[in-house]
């Protein structure tokens, strides 16, 4: 199993009375690609906010390859690759001389790996910044991050602004990060990318990490749904910790993350019609947690 890379305990930033985040406690391991979710004022921003050393955690602390992420913030920011989800580019520079300028400024990265990206994102480095449209700057920023070889990449709503086809791109390339051995942080609203890209997902609500979901995991557990023409035989000792069913007068509904091979056994023997299975989606998880609603769901 690869080692933690990063590790927060207890980790909590308070504005005033308000918690923006409170005693999260998480780890993250190498070549992982973890996926934050949670609507607007979950926490996400402010978690990833101390884990770049922005932010002085209020209480806890949070560690990359044991450096503490404020104290030792200069040696963390070496580590780390950040989107953020506002950037700000020099609209007096061409997309080419941005490039070239970060290029510089860090070891990690050159002008012929950001080449590259830039052609598979299809950005014209030739353009002037200040006459790219929200979209083009959006390709430049992740240009510029997504070239860099360090250890951690931290992008924050990485596909905002970008057609169909370039997201893609854009989840394609997380994956190759992913498959070399980095370990990426990626906040999305889009369920879906969350669901296709990520191996864990963290959902926080008002500030709280409440649940952490292997995307493995997610994708054994189903849903059963039949109409009853009978009695339910009783659940199986071998199920009993791993079949939740909710029957309303005729209809039976059934969640499990057991196999459905042992699932089915005992279900043949029960008196249903009009049998419909489902595997159970991240968006079923999210909405036990959330009611509201998010663009893009799986």
């Amino acid at each position: 199993m690869s080692r933690v890379i990063l590790e927060t305990q207890s980790l909590t930033k308070r504005f005033g009375d308000f918690n923006a985040l409170s005693h999260c406690d998480l780890a993250i391991r190498e070549g992982e690609i973890v996926g934050l979710l949670g609507p607007n004022g979950a926490g996400k921003t402010t978690l990833l906010r101390l884990v770049l050393g922005f932010l002085k955690p209020s209480q806890g602390w949070a560690k990359i390859q044991d450096w503490d992420c404020y104290d030792k913030r200069v040696q963390v920011h070496r580590l780390i690759s950040y989107l953020p989800g506002d950037a700000r580019l020099f609209r007096t520079m061409r997309a080419r001389q941005v490039v070239d300028f970060f290029s510089e400024i860090r070891n990690d990265s050159n002008c012929k790996m950001a080449s590259e990206v830039a052609a598979r994102l299809e950005l014209d480095l030739n353009r002037w910044v200040a006459f790219m449209s929200t979209g083009m700057r959006q390709k430049l920023a992740l240009t510029v991050c997504l070239s860099s070889q360090a250890p951690i990449l931290i992008l924050d709503e990485p596909t905002a602004n970008l057609d169909p086809s370039v997201r893609g791109e854009v989840l394609a390339l997380v994956r190759q990060a992913r498959d070399e051995g980095r370990t990426v942080i990626f906040s999305s609203h889009v369920l879906s990318e969350i669901e296709e890209t990520c191996d864990r997902v963290l959902i926080l609500r008002q500030g709280r990490l409440v649940h952490d979901q292997s995307i493995r995991d997610l994708k054994r557990q189903h849903r059963i749904r039949g109409r009853l023409t009978g009695e339910m035989p009783p659940v199986p000792d071998s199920l009993k910790e791993s079949v939740t069913m909710e029957q309303q007068e005729d209809t039976i509904k059934i969640e499990t993350p057991a196999q459905l091979s042992s699932v089915m056994g005992w279900l043949s023997k029960a008196p249903l019609d009009d049998v419909y299975i489902e595997p159970i989606s991240l968006r079923a998880v999210y909405d036990r947690f959330h009611s509201e609603q998010m663009d893009g769901s799986a």
